[in-house]
């Protein structure tokens, strides 16, 4: 597994020893019907990669302060994170794209005509 950090970490001792990688990190979640689920995400060249944060603030700071999270060891989420095809985990990104929009939503610029081919075709769902 790859490891993409695209901020300095917090330095001094802040962060809690998991006794295995020597971080204890905040890992985004989604709460489903089975239970909590470990997001991943795709980065700008489309592998699959889970994300931490080093500090809650850094995670609300990026996505929001509503979005739930759980403590995970590094070794923890790349032992969740691989089964499901995410070989890189992103530590502390500083860019998120925003969620795409519901089908049922309406476009605020009005109605676009697609091209004959791309008719009843949808956009790939997110990771």
């Amino acid at each position: 597994m790859h490891v993409s950090q695209h901020q300095p970490s917090v330095a001094g001792g802040a962060e809690e020893s998991d006794g295995a990688t020597g971080r204890a990190l905040y890992v985004p979640i989604r709460r489903g019907p089975a239970g909590d689920v470990v997001r991943l995400w795709r980065t700008p060249f489309g592998t699959r990669t889970a994300v931490a944060f080093t500090t809650d603030r850094r995670l609300r700071s990026v996505l929001g302060p509503t979005q739930p999270w759980i403590r995970l060891s590094e070794s923890a989420l790349r032992r969740l994170a691989e089964p499901l095809g995410a070989r890189h985990v992103t530590i502390d990104p500083v860019l998120t794209a925003r969620p795409p929009a519901s089908w049922g939503a309406p476009d605020p610029t009005g109605p676009r005509t697609a091209p004959h081919s791309a008719r009843g075709t949808r956009p790939v769902s997110p990771a």
